[in-house]
């Protein structure tokens, strides 16, 4: 059986007694990374599926280095996480394949609102975290972005949790998370999947959890790959930003005059005055840790975010060794058009042979 609940992942024996790193709600067993502690290897194990179709690689990455600053990739890893409290609200909408709910959860002391479109027949059904594109929280509506493929993948036997984040909807607000790289996101998306696996309920697979992620969600679903590894059982990625969020900020916020890019030079430093910390909040630096398939679609057209950045993501975790495929769609820009059927095909094909 898999976790529930909470996911404490240390960055360290120190860190580990630092911040109280057990992660037992009382309902399952605590998450470990296995780079801690030789028990950390036994409990992914007796996590594994009895089936044996499902089994949980073992987490063997070195040990991240102690944060000097928690906006960090290691301060996310050190963080004892919390998911729990998924609650059906109103229904949105039902068609003949499945009924779209309201919903909440909380994830590390926030309530986050979302959608969640669950399939009808009995299930369970194996479930997938949406992470949507950037959409200002100042026009955004709870469950906008990714319509397509709420829609597609719920018919298809999955249920859809599409997480709002933090400061959007219906969500509880955190000031400083622009400020500090929007990592807070990713805390929401592991909260998510914790959620789904507490929640208990009939139709929802636990055991069978997947991402995806598009633009903006597509750097999301990389922190959560090397925050979290062994949390889900496979992640796909459309139009992903850069896994470098230094070029994030130059090409969206900086060169646009964004004045949040001059709050976050004024906080962390400029990559130049404070390189050390730009290396501990990008993915890259920990692609090691990732243990979960990835799936990466990218348009050779794309003018929001380049083909080079999903390369270069690609050739990392290639040189890690690590189980990644980037599929490249000519004449595709970022929102997909004519080939979107078919990058949903290689989706819903890559999620049925690693969750089903």
């Amino acid at each position: 059986m898999r976790l529930r609940g909470s996911v404490c992942v240390a960055a360290g024996l120190v860190l580990v007694a630092a911040v109280g790193c057990t992660g037992n709600d009382g309902r399952g067993a605590p998450y470990t990374d296995a780079a801690t502690s030789d028990a950390a290897t036994s409990t992914l194990s007796a996590n594994r599926d009895p089936g044996g179709t499902h089994d949980r690689p073992s987490t063997s990455a070195a040990p991240t280095p102690t944060p000097a600053d928690p906006v960090s990739i290691p301060g996310l890893i050190a963080r004892d996480h919390q998911g729990s409290d998924l609650r059906l609200g109103s229904v949105l909408a039902r068609t003949e394949a499945y009924t779209r709910y309201a919903i909440t959860y909380e994830a590390n002391g926030l309530t986050i609102s979302g959608i969640m479109n669950v399939p009808e027949g009995k299930g369970p059904f194996p479930a997938l975290v949406l992470a949507h594109g950037y959409i200002d929280p100042a026009v955004y509506t709870t469950g906008r972005g990714l319509a397509r493929e709420q829609d597609l993948l719920a018919r298809d036997g999955y249920v859809v949790l599409h997480t709002d984040y933090r400061n959007h909807a219906g969500s509880d607000d955190d000031p400083d998370n622009d400020v500090d790289l929007r990592l807070g996101y990713t805390e929401d998306v592991i909260g998510a999947v914790l959620a789904l696996r507490s929640a208990d309920r009939p139709k929802i697979d636990d055991d069978r959890i997947g991402l995806l992620g598009r633009s903006m969600g597509g750097g999301v679903v990389y922190n959560t790959l090397v925050v979290a590894p062994g949390l889900v059982d496979a992640a796909v990625v459309f139009a992903p930003v850069s896994s470098r969020p230094a070029e994030n900020i130059d090409h969206f916020q900086r060169r646009n005059g964004d004045p949040v890019a001059a709050e976050i030079d004024a906080k962390h430093g400029t990559p130049e005055e404070n390189p050390e910390f730009w290396e501990q909040v990008s993915p890259l630096t920990y692609v090691d840790r990732v243990t979960e398939p990835l799936l990466i679609h990218h348009g050779t057209a794309d003018d929001t975010c380049p083909l080079a950045w999903s390369e270069r993501t690609a050739a990392a975790f290639e040189t890690a060794g690590k189980d990644v495929e980037l599929r490249k769609y000519a004449g595709e820009g970022h929102t997909f058009g004519p080939r979107w059927p078919a990058s949903m095909d290689t989706t819903t094909a890559f999620f049925d042979r690693h969750l089903r």
